[in-house]
C-alpha cells in the first residue's frame, strides 16, 4: 500500500503559506500564481490554519466581505485535520470522505513537511488499480 511519504517523495515536499494577518487577497493571488486551492496558515513553525478556495466563496464573496481588508485567520478553517507521513493513501481518502476536505497537510514530528491533496490520492489509487490490472494479465497470459 502506497504511504504518504512515498506520495511526497514523488511530488514533492513544497509548501505554500502565509501568515494569519495576511488580507485574504494574497491568499488568493499565491492560491493562483502556484495554481493551488488551498494555503497553509502558518504562525512561524505552527501550522495554525488552512484557507482554501471553498473558504474564500464562502466566507468573504457570499458575505460581501473584502478580500482586501479581511486577514485570513477570519476566514481559515482551524484546527487543521492533518496526516502523518505513515498513513496510506486509502486512509487518507477516507479522511478526504468523511471529513469532506480536499487538501491534508502532512505533519512529521509536529513538522509539517508537504501537502496532499484529494487529486494526489485520487492519481495514486488510479497508478495502484494500473499496476494490479498489470500483474493480472501477466498472471492471466503465463
Amino acid at each position: 500500500m502506497v504511504t504518504v511519504r512515498q506520495l511526497l517523495e514523488d511530488k514533492g515536499h513544497t509548501i505554500h503559506s502565509l501568515g494569519p494577518e495576511e488580507p485574504v487577497r494574497a491568499a488568493i493571488e499565491l492560491m493562483a500564481r502556484h495554481y493551488i486551492g488551498a494555503m497553509l496558515v502558518m504562525q512561524g513553525e505552527s501550522l495554525v490554519g488552512i484557507v482554501s478556495e471553498r473558504d474564500y466563496a464562502r466566507k468573504v464573496v457570499l458575505l460581501g466581505r473584502s478580500s482586501s481588508e479581511t486577514p485570513v485567520w477570519q476566514i481559515m478553517t482551524s484546527p487543521v485535520i492533518t496526516v502523518t507521513p505513515e498513513q496510506t493513501v486509502d486512509e487518507c481518502m477516507r479522511i478526504v470522505t468523511a471529513r469532506r476536505v480536499r487538501h491534508l497537510p502532512v505533519l512529521d514530528r509536529g513538522q509539517v513537511i508537504g501537502v496532499v491533496s484529494i487529486g494526489d490520492l485520487v492519481k495514486a489509487v488510479i497508478e495502484d488499480q494500473q499496476r494490479t490490472i498489470e500483474h493480472l494479465e501477466a498472471y492471466i497470459h503465463r
